[in-house]
């Protein structure tokens, strides 16, 4: 796999002399004009367009979760699925409002939902072993959910793709993954998750910090992953990368879904150049998650959902900063006066 940088000076200069040319004072669109230019250098044209929007709402069930680190227990996730497929839950409604498709991916829920309409099923297990005790996953079925993630955005007509997950225990996976992977404190990674007691948080840091004590050989990222993420968290990350190599522009959701940029990034660090952050989440450590990547969100709006909402969120965002840089007037067009000097 071989991800490009975006960096392009003459395309960059050109994005910058159409932005400036704009009827408005320079800078005063301020973040969607940084988003115009990304989405520019991202496209490598400077005629942008947004096609096809896509949201993959990855699932799948966590061993750890047997450590009592969730205020809810595993069969939520499925029965969340359930919700995704009866178009019943917040992304549903978000991906509908902005014209987005929603895919559901089965990752590996531990429940058997046979054939069904709106599921894609790449269930490569039924949920991840509990990493309190041994690796959440072996080497080669981490290595078969990043392929698997690969091969579902490779099947994308579009060229945005936003990131969801749904997993019960998945912020504790991704609290390990922070902390492995930054070397920031676990408390400091560690957070309610879905609504879990300050005692309940204690508990969780307590699992997580004696299950890396466990596990000290795992240090390289794909070993990490192995040792502490999930298969939705796997499958995402292979997604990401293939995104990124097939020059797409990323929409990234919230504290799960940054921790399997996290890993893309370790692994292919020019990944970052394909993403937009779209909140900073309600989940502690996100912010400092999000710092470790150099990300600024586009949005703070209190979110602690995950599914993809703050994507379906963001998208208009990224749709405005596209329509002024093709549909706006320049100074010229509409023989406006342009500043003193």
């Amino acid at each position: 796999m071989f991800i490009s940088t975006t960096d392009n000076p003459a395309l960059a200069a050109l994005l910058d002399k159409a932005i400036n040319n704009k009827t408005k004072p320079l800078g005063s669109l301020g973040v969607l004009e940084v988003l115009a230019k990304q989405i520019g250098l991202i496209q490598n044209t400077r005629e942008v367009a947004l096609e096809q929007p896509t949201i993959l709402v990855f699932a799948a069930d966590h061993g750890i979760v047997a450590e009592g680190v969730s205020a809810y227990p595993q069969d939520v996730t499925w029965q969340m699925v359930e919700n995704f497929l009866a178009r019943g839950a917040a992304i549903n409604v978000f991906a509908a409002q902005n014209n987005c498709e929603l895919r559901v991916i089965d990752a590996g829920v531990n429940h058997d939902f046979g054939p069904r309409d709106g599921l894609t099923d790449r269930k490569l297990a039924h949920g991840t072993h509990n990493f309190a005790q041994q690796p959440a996953m072996s080497r080669a079925t981490c290595e078969a959910a990043l392929a698997a993630g690969m091969a579902l955005a490779a099947e994308l007509d579009g060229n945005v793709v936003g990131f969801g997950e749904m997993g019960i225990g998945n912020t504790t996976a991704a609290a390990a993954l922070m902390h492995k992977l930054t070397g920031i404190p676990v408390a400091q990674c560690v957070g309610a998750g879905t609504g879990l007691s300050a005692d309940g948080v204690l508990h969780k840091q307590r699992v997580i910090e004696a299950a890396v004590a466990k596990h000290t050989s795992a240090s390289e990222p794909l070993d990490v992953l192995a040792t502490f993420g999930g298969l939705e968290i796997a499958m995402m990350a292979g997604a990401m990368l293939k995104a990124a190599e097939l020059r797409k522009v990323l929409l990234i959701d919230g504290f799960i879904v940054t921790s399997a940029l996290l890993v893309a990034a370790r692994m292919h660090p020019a990944i970052l150049d394909y993403c937009v952050f779209s909140h900073c989440s309600d989940e502690s450590g996100h912010q400092q998650m999000l710092a470790a990547l150099d990300a600024k969100p586009l949005l703070q709006l209190g979110l602690r959902l995950g599914e993809g909402t703050g994507c379906a969120l963001a998208l208009p965002l990224l749709h405005a900063a596209v329509n002024f840089l093709n549909q706006m007037a320049t100074f010229e067009s509409a023989q406006v006066s342009e500043k003193s000097e």
